[in-house]
């Protein structure tokens, strides 16, 4: 009986561990208008109180100039990057709540990526560039200036910096890419992934594992990261009649202890669940949701919330919509980029990710 005794108590420790930190605060920052959907709510950002049922707290007034195409965040630098189709990159102080800075690069820039250290900031020129200068932008985080250009061919989209701060990953078209962070080295480069074009990603937290969206079905490609090549390509299976779905898949999220995997059918309105502790991951369920969308999806840090693309908030566990996003009229809210934000006495004292990537 000791076991499970001592399994129960610290399960009821951990669950009840934010509501006795009463100077703990728990906000998600959702920045509107999303450049590549609807559903958003005038310019800016609109923080939720994670602990308080998703409340709206408040509207942080920026003049985004437009939609944004990425929302990345360094706890180090306390900080958030913003990203738009028209080649603006800048930064916002969280703690100031100031704009630091803001450049017009001169190609685009996608979905950014900051290393832990808070040292180098990753942009990828954007799906919609062709150009011969198109791939990643290395830049410093301080300032906006550009440190370094690595050329990975046409539609640079989606960056990740691991977590352990070792390599940087993108994803171009049908390509897949691995830098050293220490000094910009390529390290592998995958071919013909993905089937067609260039979507999400998502890996895990020891650099072992990368699982890329498909452009024509929903599903996901399984990379290995040591061994260099691809392992699987997993097909979800429609519920109605077990057959392939033949959407793009826009969205794939690790829950935090690298249980599950969700990817997001945001034609059919529905995120797909698959158990990641098999090889290859096993198709265990989906989730209805109410609207369709761009396509995403990314976890709380303490795994309890599912977030994507539309105004649902999601009970990762039970798998059901347990809120909605509303701004402070009381109009639903979505976006496809946001960030997790923890403060006390008005430091950022954790920060989440855009994606949902592995934390075992």
């Amino acid at each position: 009986m000791l076991k499970p005794l001592l399994f129960l108590l610290t399960a009821l420790s951990l669950s009840s561990l934010h509501a006795a930190d009463t100077g703990l605060k728990r906000y998600l920052y959702m920045s509107t208008p999303d450049g590549a959907q609807s559903g958003g709510s005038g310019k800016g950002i609109l923080v939720f109180d994670i602990d308080d049922g998703h409340r709206f707290v408040r509207r942080i007034d920026i003049p985004f100039k437009e939609g944004l195409r990425g929302f990345c965040g360094s706890l180090k630098n306390h900080a958030v990057y913003y990203s738009s189709t028209s080649r603006i990159l800048g930064a916002f102080d969280l703690e100031t709540e100031k704009v630091l800075w803001e450049r017009q690069l001169e190609a685009g820039v996608d979905r950014a990526c900051v290393t832990p250290d808070g040292k180098k900031l990753y942009a990828p020129t954007g799906w919609w560039w062709r150009g011969t200068n198109s791939g990643m932008l290395v830049l410093n985080p301080a300032n906006g200036e550009v440190l370094n250009r690595l050329p990975s061919g046409p539609q640079a989209h989606n960056s990740i910096a691991s977590l352990d701060g070792k390599f940087v990953y993108l994803g171009t078209e049908t390509n897949f890419w691995v830098y050293r962070a220490k000094d910009d080295s390529l390290v592998k480069r995958f071919e013909g992934v993905g089937e067609r074009g260039v979507f999400p990603f998502t890996v895990d937290s020891r650099n072992r594992s990368a699982y890329i969206c498909l452009g024509q079905h929903v599903g996901f490609d399984v990379l290995d990261l040591r061994k260099g090549k691809m392992l699987h390509r997993v097909m979800a299976a429609d519920p109605g009649n077990g057959q392939p779905i033949a959407h793009r898949t826009h969205g794939a999220g690790l829950t935090p202890d690298e249980k599950e995997l969700w990817i997001s059918d945001q034609d059919g309105k529905k995120l797909f669940i698959f158990d990641a502790t098999q090889t290859p991951p096993k198709q265990s369920g989906h989730v209805d949701l109410s609207v369709g969308g761009h396509g995403w999806i990314t976890f709380s840090l303490d795994g309890r919330h599912a977030w994507c693309h539309t105004p649902d908030i999601i009970d990762a566990k039970t798998r059901k919509i347990a809120a909605t996003f509303k701004d402070e009229n009381g109009q639903l809210v979505s976006s496809s980029k946001f960030i997790e934000v923890h403060f006390r006495n008005g430091k950022v004292v954790a920060m989440g990710d855009q994606f949902g990537v592995g934390r075992r």
